[in-house]
């Protein structure tokens, strides 16, 4: 197999893809790597079926955010809602519709507004890379309307020798704009047969500072500890993870709430067998998480003692999956199963008052069981990857129980909703079609075709009482549930062109996706504004006369992206992102809600033996294709510019340093949400701006 390494600059992308010209050998993962995006952020080379040897790269710490890595890839964008709760936008979709993984692990976040989206657990001193489907993700990571995305953390591998040898990948990272620091990483042993590491991460900040003052609310704090151990015996091969996080009290300015803690267990165990010719894999995976936020710990609190809030709430994931491959053909033909059960319970309270709670979203159980087959290989001189899944889906929820406290209006809510029938069942089916072809030039052609479904969250279907629960939308609306909501599905269709040289590379891609039954807030009924309704009534009391229900409708989205560099003089060399999507409503006249606007990264990379310096400039065009049903808000286009470098000490000793925003530009990020805290420098209400000027330090040490 022949591959070609593309180097990409530091902080423009931090990209690096690998494209295939052969066909795939047989390979547990099944991926080729020209269908995926990687971020290395670590350095440390990686090793991996679905990729050759990829060149250390370092990015500067945005935030802790590891959401905000993933931001500078072609075509993806970060929905901010706090320091710890960053969601990935991809070609306009983000949220549940975006399946996330955490080292090979799925899982059900635990907040019901995504106050911890999957990357909330992986923290940025025990990320190894980050990858990154292209396009839209295999059929055996699952159902998902946009591109997969995996944050790998580091591990002791196994060695090629028979004496225990110790390892060590530790990073330290300093910032000023928050006055925030974390440390973390791995430390173990291994020799060819057995590996073993400890992991653990700390990580503290305050409060943001920007030109006009301090973004209240925006501190954090997390902890993460854990190990790794694995055991191999000829064709044999175990693994076994476990990992403890606890998020103490974090801000979430977007939000009516702020994290007072995540407390969250994950464990997974793999095995992998190589039988002949036949491999064999299999996982099962485990994760708790236990939540509560509230109204008055860490942003001001209500003059009325009546408006205090605290909700608890808890996620309970199991996940197996498992999967034969062998060779078929002129390829390789991988066929398995997977599933997936999450158990959920939202519970509402005031400190106060004990006779105050709402079980707002009760027991609820949602199950899906999958199998799919794919087939990586050649056909008709072309590379391809087919795939085809089916899934079944079923949920129900528990009955809604409520304090004396409450007044009449919940009461005969939660009465309504006990009534219905609050079981759910349905079958969807997904299939991927991609296809790539290296041409003289060099050129590589990409085609891909999908049908790619997302079942309703369990917000969406099952929220019966109006709150600003909305899985992370963060718009200030008030939202009911529909039990009859019916799966999203997704046409997809995308082309493009891997073009290289020996001083110049580009990869653009145009794409378009037709969403029939896309779930939005739409208004509750007919007659918006006029409460008529008990859940008007209800939303009312609650300061949102014109609550939104979530419903099917249809939706489109459709852009261009890229990604392009050359050398120019010397060790001089630039390269750049750029991204545009459009999202809109094709059964209203109305745009989707928060999609990112028009934006360009380009970056100059000056190059040494051991150091290099990189100035990048980061563009973003005005947004005013926004959404009315959603009441968005216009944001003006801003240019900030970066200025970082890096440098080899020793040998495993690394440095990087910089100052990001270096003019201390005040500028409003569009996904950032609108500020909720009263007493902050931020107006109540407007759009949350983005960070001011600030340095960071890192320094990386590895055996």
């Amino acid at each position: 197999m022949s591959f070609l390494t593309f180097r990409f600059s530091l902080l423009s992308s931090s990209v690096l893809a690998c494209l295939a010209a052969s066909a795939p050998a047989l390979a547990g993962d099944g991926a080729d790597p020209a269908l995926l995006d990687v971020i290395t952020v670590t350095g440390q080379r990686t090793s991996s079926p679905a990729l050759d040897t990829v060149a250390p790269e370092f990015a500067p710490p945005a935030g802790a955010d590891a959401a905000g890595l993933v931001a500078r890839l072609p075509g993806a964008a970060l929905i901010d809602n706090g320091s710890l709760s960053g969601q990935v936008q991809y070609r306009g979709l983000f949220g549940p519709r975006v399946a996330v993984r955490v080292d090979g692990q799925s899982f059900s976040s635990g907040g019901p507004n995504l106050m911890d989206p999957p990357l909330h657990y992986a923290p940025m001193p025990l990320i190894s890379r980050i990858e990154v489907d292209r396009g839209v993700s295999p059929v055996r990571s699952g159902p998902g309307l946009a591109g997969g995305v995996n944050a790998v953390f580091k591990r002791i591998d196994f060695s090629d020798d028979q004496k225990l040898e110790p390892h060590y990948d530790v990073t330290a990272i300093g910032r000023s704009v928050d006055d925030s620091y974390s440390v973390g990483g791995v430390a173990g042993v291994s020799n060819d047969t057995f590996r073993f590491n400890a992991l653990a991460s700390y990580e503290k900040g305050e409060s943001i500072e920007y030109p006009d003052g301090e973004i209240a609310d925006t501190s954090h704090e997390r902890l993460v500890y854990g190990g790794s151990l694995g055991f191999r015996q000829g064709a044999h091969e175990f693994g076994f993870d476990l990992r403890r996080q606890e998020t103490d009290p974090t801000g979430n300015p977007p939000f009516a709430m702020d994290i007072r803690y995540f407390d969250t267990n994950f464990m997974r165990a793999t095995y992998a067998a190589d039988l002949g010719s036949v491999r064999f894999d299999a996982a099962f995976g485990y994760a708790d998480v236990s939540h509560a936020m509230n109204n008055f710990d860490l942003r001001p609190a209500p003059a009325d003692m009546t408006r205090y809030r605290e909700t608890f709430a808890k996620a309970e994931t199991f996940t197996g999956e498992a999967g034969l491959s062998f060779n078929f053909g002129d390829g390789v033909l991988r066929i398995g199963g997977d599933y997936e059960d999450a158990n959920k319970n939202v519970r509402i309270t005031n400190p106060n008052n004990a006779n105050f709670f709402i079980e707002s979203l009760p027991d609820v159980d949602m199950r899906r069981y999958g199998l799919f087959g794919e087939w990586n290989g050649q056909a008709l001189g072309w590379n391809a990857e087919l795939g085809v899944r089916a899934d079944w889906h079923e949920a129900e929820a528990g009955a809604a129980t409520l304090g004396s406290a409450l007044p009449m209006g919940p009461q005969m809510l939660a009465m309504t909703f006990n009534a219905a029938d609050r079981r759910w069942d349905a079958t969807t089916v997904d299939a991927v079609v991609r296809l790539w072809r290296e041409t003289e030039g060099p050129l590589t052609w990409r085609v891909t075709l999908a049908r790619k479904t997302r079942a309703p969250g369990y917000v969406e279907r099952f929220s019966w009482l109006p709150t600003e629960a909305s899985a992370g939308l963060a718009d200030g609306n008030t939202y009911v549930g529909d039990l009859n909501l019916k799966p999203e599905v997704a046409w997809i269709a995308e082309a493009g062109v891997d073009w290289w040289t020996d001083n110049f590379y580009a990869r653009p891609t145009v794409f378009y996706r037709r969403i029939d039954d896309y779930i939005q807030g739409v208004p509750y009924d007919a007659t918006p504004d006029v409460v008529d309704s008990m859940v008007e009534m209800v939303s009312s009391m609650n300061g949102d006369a014109s609550p939104l229900r979530f419903a099917n409708v249809d939706a489109r989205l459709y852009g261009v992206d890229v990604d392009f560099g050359a050398r120019l003089v010397g060790p001089l060399r630039a390269d750049g992102v750029i991204s545009y999507v459009r999202g809109e409503r094709r059964d209203i006249d109305d745009n989707l809600y928060r999609i990112a606007p028009p934006r360009m990264n380009i970056g100059l990379t000056w190059e040494g033996d051991a150091w290099s310096a990189t100035f990048e400039s980061v563009l973003a065009a005005k947004q005013d294709k926004v959404s009315a049903t959603n009441s968005e808000a216009v944001t003006d286009g801003f240019a900030v510019f970066n200025l970082f470098g890096d440098l080899t000490i020793a040998d495993g000793v690394a440095l990087s340093a910089g100052v990001e925003n270096l003019f201390d530009e005040r500028y409003e990020e569009h996904l950032a949400g609108y500020n909720r805290v009263m007493g902050s420098d931020v107006a109540l209400g407007a759009r949350l701006p983005g960070s001011g000027r600030g340095a960071f330090v890192r320094i990386r040490l590895s055996r």
